[in-house]
């Protein structure tokens, strides 16, 4: 059977919101703490700062409906990481650590019930790297997590920041796959149109960004076993991968601070095929390697891609591509066939 008409995918995007949050254990309430409010149905509204942040379903929290849902959209497994929001980098260090392990903890509950075809990522306080990377290990080494979730923007420093490479370190000598998801993006500013506009033109200039820093830093010359992937097909690199590369061989200073080709370390990323669109998931394989797409979809969110894997099928591949798509790429991104070597 051709991949791509198989339940056999492998979803690396898709997003857990806790049916209730935690009370803070402290003596101020941060503002940005979340909270449940009702809404209508199975639905909650998920409050920040006193304000309807994101409405969702019980699909976010509730394993059970989670699974049902995965034959349809062509998957064996998915893979849950934090709504992107929940991240807290804005908080102050230590509650962002209450939050996110509260979460981390919730996705645990989450894979425990699924039977094997529920894997997680967790979340991290990345505002303090060292607090980040306590945690790091306790969802690797105590959740058996098979990495993290990070945003493409800590407090407006992108990801590839030399400040954030002890971090990156750490993920690399656990061997913890990344995955990189836009979040509070540049050029708000410039947008003209109502608040979903951030969703679907904000964040992928804000990845495409991110994932030019971590060329632009050498982040894979120097991490060269850290697997990282950016979410929404890299967003914009493919496009401003051209001009990176013609730029560096013409400027001497680009040549003299990236030491290796951008267009072959881009290569050796990895990016979610959710780009809603069959020719550009096609180019993505032309730019960026058969090796290096995996399946994604923002499942469970109104926003997301309802037939991930049979739109692999419809841009033609041949099965071995196919396959790398839907299922190979993804078991190697997060380390499924890597001996266990944590101890």
């Amino acid at each position: 059977m051709h991949p791509s008409h198989c339940s056999c995918g492998i979803d690396v995007h898709a997003h857990v919101v806790p049916e209730h949050f935690p009370n803070y254990i402290g003596s101020r309430l941060p503002a940005e703490w979340p909270s449940m409010a009702p809404a209508h149905a199975c639905h909650r509204h998920v409050m920040i700062s006193g304000k309807v942040y994101r409405t969702v379903s019980d699909r976010c929290w509730n394993t059970a409906r989670r699974l049902e849902d995965l034959p349809g959209m062509g998957l064996a497994r998915q893979v849950v990481s934090p709504m992107p929001e929940l991240l807290s980098y804005w908080m102050a260090a230590d509650d962002a650590r209450q939050l996110l392990r509260y979460t981390n903890d919730c996705m645990a509950q989450m894979v425990a019930q699924g039977g094997g075809r529920i894997l997680a990522l967790g979340a991290v306080p990345l505002q303090d790297i060292d607090l980040a990377i306590a945690e790091l290990e306790y969802v690797v080494k105590t959740l058996r997590f098979a990495g993290v979730e990070v945003g493409s923007n800590i407090n407006g420093v992108p990801v590839g920041a030399a400040r954030f490479d002890p971090f990156f370190e750490a993920c690399e000598a656990l061997g913890a796959a990344v995955f990189v998801h836009a979040l509070r993006p540049a050029g708000m500013d410039r947008l003209v149109g109502p608040a979903p506009l951030q969703q679907v033109l904000a964040y992928p200039g804000d990845v495409g960004l991110a994932a030019a820093s971590v060329i632009t830093t050498d982040l894979l010359v120097r991490r060269p076993r850290l697997r990282i992937a950016f979410s929404h097909g890299g967003g914009t690199l493919a496009a401003l991968l051209p001009r990176l590369q013609q730029g560096w061989e013409v400027f001497p200073a680009l040549k003299e601070s990236i030491t290796a080709s951008p267009a072959e370390q881009a290569r050796q990323l990895f990016y979610d095929t959710l780009v809603f669109d069959t020719p550009l998931l096609r180019h993505l394989v032309e730019r960026f390697g058969a090796t290096q797409l995996l399946v994604g979809t923002d499942y469970p969110f109104n926003f997301h891609d309802r037939t991930p894997v049979q739109r692999i099928g419809a841009a033609g591949f041949d099965e071995a591509t196919a396959a790398a798509l839907v299922h190979r790429n993804a078991e190697r991104f997060l380390g499924l066939h890597m001996k266990e070597t944590i101890p």
